[in-house]
């Protein structure tokens, strides 16, 4: 994982590489990469676990393990744009399992603090419509949603 372009780091407390496994267990489209470990200089104890690369879906990311001063907020989060509902269903449970938290509008935390946004395709279309009855419709129907049912809220943006 090398080369041009950017990478996304992620503080953890200590769960860094457990974190990348559970993220690359999920994503179809994933990879595990480099793990460095402390040497007798530290930060910490010898051998364990610095920082771990990874892949999800062609984005680079190294998580680091940087101790409890830093935590994840919504500021920032990650957007997972889906193909269709099952799409949708799949990643929402996988990310909420174990300990993470629904939020509204299709957002939610993971077991780890991580705000992702899974959204379906064609949802940014109909909220960003430029009739605005069916857009208001659409935004209304999105905001009474944890996970998004695309389904109901293009049934709402239609007017049924």
């Amino acid at each position: 994982m090398s080369g041009k372009g950017f990478t996304t780091c992620l503080w953890f407390d200590g769960k860094a590489e457990e974190a990348a496994h559970h993220y690359v267990s999920i994503f179809k489209d994933a990879a595990l990469g480099k793990v460095v470990r402390t040497g007798p200089a530290g930060p910490g104890p010898a051998g364990e676990v610095l920082t771990v690369e990874f892949e999800l879906n062609g984005q680079r990311f190294v998580g680091l393990n940087g101790g409890p001063q830093f935590t994840f907020d919504e500021a920032i989060s990650f957007q997972i744009h889906c193909a269709d509902q099952d799409e949708v269903d799949y990643y929402w449970d996988r990310l909420v399992e174990g300990g993470g938290a629904e939020s509204e509008c299709g957002w939610l935390k993971d077991k780890y603090g991580v705000s992702w946004q899974v959204v379906p395709d064609g949802l940014v279309e109909m909220i960003g419509d430029a009739d605005q009855e069916r857009s208001a419709r659409a935004m209304r129907a999105m905001l009474s949603m944890q996970k998004i049912d695309i389904a109901a809220v293009r049934k709402a943006f239609d007017g049924a």
